[in-house]
């Protein structure tokens, strides 16, 4: 084995122990992302940066989310082969790539078409053929396509959107960044019941925040 390939194998077991040391333990979830090769989604300065567990800056204002934090917002999303997804916020692309490995379909929905064109010819590049990139805004969701199994929010807003709440189904489950500022956030699991919903407090987190309109690309 060649010096570049045990370095690249001894990087994906680092990046594989640092996600299970912060708490990934789904082992679908683990091997989503180890199919996953973060340092597709970022290029540039921060390039050498990719496999640190770390967020890193990308166009538009938004960043990329360490790979923990993907790692367990998925874990929390519970996501199950025949689901369909909605997540808001595109961004990199990155978190909707390792959703592809677990979900039926996926949509993803971002305000920047800066962002959304990018990622559609990377998505092709890649291969992944079960995910549908819309620039749109992501605060009203994407009514024509619910309902959904599962919605990840990965912008953070004052409370849980009521048109994203309106759009999960029966049984359904959303995590969501919630929180007035950029300091004081929480990441919220919300299950849709026959009854309402259940909110379960899961960690503080950090996030951009989740704004209407589309951005100005």
């Amino acid at each position: 084995m060649s010096d570049e390939a045990t370095s690249d194998a001894e990087r994906k077991m680092q990046f594989l122990y640092g996600l299970r040391s912060k708490g990934v333990m789904d082992q679908r979830v683990l091997t989503a992302m180890e199919k996953v090769d973060r340092g597709a989604f970022i290029t540039g300065t921060f390039a050498g940066r990719a496999y640190d567990d770390m967020p890193l800056p990308i166009a538009c204002g938004q960043t990329i989310s360490q790979p923990s934090v993907v790692g367990l917002m998925t874990q929390a999303l519970d996501v199950q082969p025949r689901n369909k997804v909605l997540e808001v916020g595109t961004g990199s692309g990155y978190q909707a790539a390792v959703l592809s490995h677990l979900a039926r379909r996926v949509y993803s929905i971002d305000r920047h078409a800066r962002l959304t064109r990018p990622v559609r010819k990377l998505f092709q590049d890649l291969d992944i053929h079960n995910v549908t990139v819309v620039t749109g805004d992501g605060s009203h969701g994407l009514p024509e396509q619910a309902p959904f199994d599962r919605i990840l929010v990965t912008a953070a807003a004052e409370d849980p959107p009521g048109p994203l709440l309106a759009q999960l189904r029966e049984g359904g489950i959303m995590v969501v960044p919630v929180g007035q500022s950029d300091a004081v956030q929480s990441l919220i699991k919300v299950t849709k019941t026959p009854q309402g919903f259940d909110y379960e407090e899961l960690m503080p987190v950090r996030f951009v925040p989740l704004l209407e309109g589309l951005g100005q690309d």
